[in-house]
């Protein structure tokens, strides 16, 4: 199942993530697409401050993953520099996010190495600033609903 929804600018990307932190539970894993500049990072900032996390989010793309506390851990990666799948399951993403909830940016490419059950997010942005967003639900995801995230 599929929900499209669009963001007219970051404020809203970030207010989108926010409220789907609210539906997020243990163990969850939301998958990140788009392109440079889509603002999966900022949908991730939105996530982070609805699951409590107090310090601000900023790119792994450089460390790979970061970890954040708040209400529950969160596991912010970006997968943009590796070229394998086995450069993915050597992270431990999985381990390191057991007690949290998982987002992966560049993520649908590597979706084999994830659980069936997750959260696909498509981010698309245009050339006024607004974002496409597209929230793909896969395993478990088709039975939950997304009430919640609809503003």
């Amino acid at each position: 199942m599929t929900l499209t929804l669009r963001c007219p600018a970051e404020a809203d990307t970030r207010a989108l993530g926010f409220r789907l932190a609210g539906l997020l539970r243990p163990g969850d894993v939301v998958l990140l697409a788009g392109d440079l500049g889509a603002g999966k990072t900022v949908f991730t900032s939105g996530i982070a401050e609805g699951l409590g996390v107090s310090e601000p989010v900023v790119s792994p793309s450089f460390v790979l993953a970061r970890r954040y506390e708040g209400l529950m851990g969160l596991v912010h990666a970006d997968l943009y520099r590796l070229g394998s799948s086995a450069e993915v399951d050597d992270l431990d993403l999985l381990e390191a996010a057991a007690d949290g909830v998982l987002v992966v940016e560049w993520g649908e490419a590597a979706a084999g190495c994830f659980p069936e059950d997750h959260l696909l997010v498509r981010l698309e942005a245009d050339d006024t600033g607004a974002r496409t967003v597209t929230l793909l639900r896969r395993g478990v995801w088709q039975e939950r609903s997304l009430e919640g995230v609809v503003a």
